[in-house]
This record gives C-alpha cells, structure tokens and sequence, in this order.
C-alpha cells in the first residue's frame, strides 16, 4: 500500500497540530521535511521515540516540531508511522503537509488509518466502527458505552456464536461423509438445543440496542398541547434559547421549529408545534394538520397542558390522540400553585411531570422521565454491544436464519435444509465481525470517517 498523509487534529488554531504518515515509505518520507537537533538519525530511531527538530520545505524552515517514531507492527495502522506535532497554526500544519505530500505521500482518504488498521489485522470491523463513536461521543455514557465496544464486545459475543456454528458444521459435515454413522452431535434433539443456545446468545447482542441508538443517535420528539399552555416557552426553555416566539395571543406558533438539544446524556431532536385545536384560519389550519401528523411519526410526545386551568375539549382530544404513544404529560405553570385535575390524563398517560418552563423549574424530573419511557438504566446502558444499523441487520438475519434452522429440525426436514440455513448464519457473524466482508461494506463503513483517522 501506499504512503498516506494527513492533518490528524481539527481544522483549527490551537497549541499544537499533528500530522501523521503511516506506509512503508513513512521514515523515508519523514526525513525529507524534518531534520532533528543534534546527530539524531530518523531512520535509527527505535519505536515510541521521539525527536526535536525543525520541518523544512527544502531548506526553508517552517517551525519547530517533535517528531514520534511507530515501527510496525507495533503501531495504530500496524505500518510504520510517523508523526509531526507543530504549533497549532492552521497555515503553518498545512504547509508541513504539503511538503510532506510533495517528498512522496498520498492524501489519506476518510478513515483510511483506521481502515488500515483492519486490514493489518489490529482491529476487527465491530472495534474499528467504535473508534468513531469514541470520536462523535457528546456526553459520558456515549463514550463509555463506545470504549466497552472498542474493547471488542460485539465481537467477543459474535465470535462465540460464530464457533458454536462452526462446530455445528463440522457435525454436519461428518455425517455428510459418514451418513450410516450415528453420530450423536446430529440427532435433532441435540442440534435444536444448542442452536437455542446460539439463539440465546444472539439475542442478548442486540435486546439493548434501541438504548445504545438513542444515547448515541438521540430521539426524535415533538411538543403539542393546545395555544397558549406554554409549548414554546417549554421549547425556547430546552434549547436555551429564544427559538420560538412566544406571546400570549393564541396561535402565534404555526410553523414547526425544530432544534437539537441534550437533556442529560439524551439528545431530543425536538420539534415545537402549532396549538392544536379548531380553526378557521387557513394558514393556522395547515400548522395543526403539521402538529398532528408529527404525533404519529416522532419517537417521543412531550404532551403540555395548562397547570393553571381546567382541562378543556381540546385537552381531552389531544390526551385520546396520544393514547398508547410513548408520552409524558408536562403539568406547566407548576409555579402558580393550581393544578387540573389529572385523573383523565394518567388514565391515558403513563408519565406525568410538573414543571415551570417560565422559570425553568423541574426540567431534570422531564429527564428522569424520559429514561423512564426508553427504559435508560445504567445495566441497559453498560451492556450495549451493537453500536450500529449495520451490526444489528448482521445479527437479525443471524437469529432468521438460526430460527429457521430450529424449525425445520422440529419439522423434521432435511438436515441437508439445515446445514444450508446454519452456514447462511455463519456468513453473517463473519460480515459482522469483517472477517468475511466485500470491499464495498467495508468502504462504505470508514467513509463515514474523518480525514486523519
């Protein structure tokens, strides 16, 4: 492979800035734009050493760096590498870089690093997808969560699946070459047991998923009650900012503002909506119609009523609309002391939380509710072994295949039917863990990287 380069820290003044070179040419390269104090030799120097001296482009000095020395395999890329920490001046990082590409690197694409790094065997696909999540990671339990995954979770539990179908094989196998043998390990009992440990095993891969996707991916959520109940105030409130308009005349709010915001380690891709009641107004009209059609595509209803007043037609409209929606009803205006009746809304709403957007009073309680309706517990959390829609489509069509494969042994089919479904399952463990992967997956997973890693 060739010798690649790039700027390994972000697009930004800072204190300081790497590049990094990794290829078989990556010293070769390196002395040709870096010439170290004393009598410092680069192509002598051992692995994890480091070196102080200037970068030039032939001969013209362009800042003072510390060179460090990789020695494959023993590296992040498994190839030789060498890296160039300069100041943290955006013209200055590019210049080095340019003279390095000049003497002999390539610009390295979107995560070619770290696609070297799989390809040299130093990662598997599940860890090298972890080290983005590592880097994109908003708050603690995204981070944790993507450190337990580099660990190699994903592919521990994989690969113990993955060598239980294996020996199955090989008993299909021997009995494939030998079918008047009675070979024990084939008799339909003993298979259907152990592909339901396989089952089993699959199963506790992917049953915290949805934790994992909304810590990382964040829920999409949509605020609706009727006008004036606080809605945008409760918006404006979450995002931190003057969003939303906010007056006291009623329907004020008609298109849908939408914004990101991190409630805890949760990001709501939250969206405010128009006051959802009757009217004869044709533009509000269209806002309704927008506020109801969002109730059934979000993830998340935020659902507000008016802690200052009874509850009105449209209130118990809304509450009927929402039933059996994941929903939490926000009691607003929690500060002026008077509360409805909530009889009718807990009937229908299984989270209810009392709070004062005005003066943001209770929005932590919104957040424990919030874990509460997704089921965010720190066990959920800690055990989440499947970082991504690609991972859990590998396992799913595992699990079809492993359950096919049950029922067509409890329906006495062939055990040729069964060794076909049991090596089809087998395919996709190792599609998950890269061990068996076509280019086209593989590019298509580090091209979501960045440059530089």
């Amino acid at each position: 492979m060739s010798t690649i380069a790039a700027i390994s820290t972000p697009n930004y003044a800072g204190g300081i800035a790497v590049i990094r070179i990794s290829g078989e040419n990556a010293v070769q390269v390196a002395e040709k734009v870096f010439r170290p104090s004393g009598n410092k030799n680069i192509k002598d120097m051992s692995g994890y050493t480091c070196a102080y001296g200037i970068a030039h482009d032939d001969g013209e000095r362009l800042d003072d760096c510390i060179l460090t020395v990789f020695k494959a395999p023993h590296s992040y890329t498994g190839e030789d590498v060498v890296e160039i920490s300069c100041h943290g001046g955006i013209y200055v990082t590019k210049r080095i870089l340019r003279a390095i590409l000049k003497n002999g690197a390539e610009n390295a694409g979107a995560g070619e690093f770290t696609k070297r790094a799989y390809l040299n065997g130093k990662l598997d696909l599940t860890q090298a997808e972890a080290v983005m999540d590592i880097i994109s990671a908003k708050g603690e339990r995204e981070l944790k969560m993507a450190e337990t995954l580099r660990e190699g979770m994903a592919f521990k539990k994989a690969k113990k699946c993955s060598d239980k179908l294996m020996k199955i094989l090989g008993d299909l196998g021997a009995w494939a070459d030998y079918p008047e043998e009675d070979i024990p390990e084939v008799r339909p009992e003993n298979l259907c047991r152990e592909l339901s440990e396989v089952q089993s095993d699959l199963l506790s891969l992917v049953e915290n998923y949805d934790c994992g996707r909304i810590i990382r991916e964040g829920v999409s959520a949509v605020i609706i009650g009727r006008p004036n109940v606080g809605k945008s105030t409760l918006f404006n409130c979450l995002s931190g900012c003057e969003r939303s308009i906010v007056t006291d005349i009623a329907g004020t709010t008609r298109d849908i503002v939408e914004e990101s915001v991190k409630i805890g380690d949760i990001v709501l891709r939250l969206s405010d909506t128009a006051g959802i009641r009757q009217t004869n107004d044709i533009i509000e009209g269209i806002g309704v119609d927008n506020a109801k059609k969002l109730i059934n595509s979000s993830e998340l209803i935020i659902a507000v009523f008016d802690g200052n007043s009874p509850l009105t037609e449209d209130d118990l409209k809304l509450i009927n609309q929402v039933d059996s929606k994941k929903t939490i009803a926000v009691i607003n205006k929690s500060d002026l002391g008077i509360c409805p009746d909530v009889s009718e809304i807990e009937k229908h709403i299984g989270h209810t939380v009392y709070l004062s957007a005005k003066e943001n009073d209770g929005i932590e309680k919104l957040q424990s509710a919030i874990e509460s309706v997704f089921e965010i517990n720190e066990n959920s959390f800690s055990s989440v072994a499947v970082a991504n829609e690609r991972q859990k489509n590998c396992i799913d069509s595992a699990l079809a295949c492993v359950k096919s494969a049950i029922s067509a042994l409890e329906n006495g089919e062939l055990l040729d039917a069964v060794n076909v479904l049991i090596d089809e399952a087998e395919q996709y463990l190792l599609s998950l863990t890269g061990e068996k992967v076509t280019d086209a997956v593989v590019d298509e997973v580090f091209s979501r990287f960045c440059v530089g890693k």
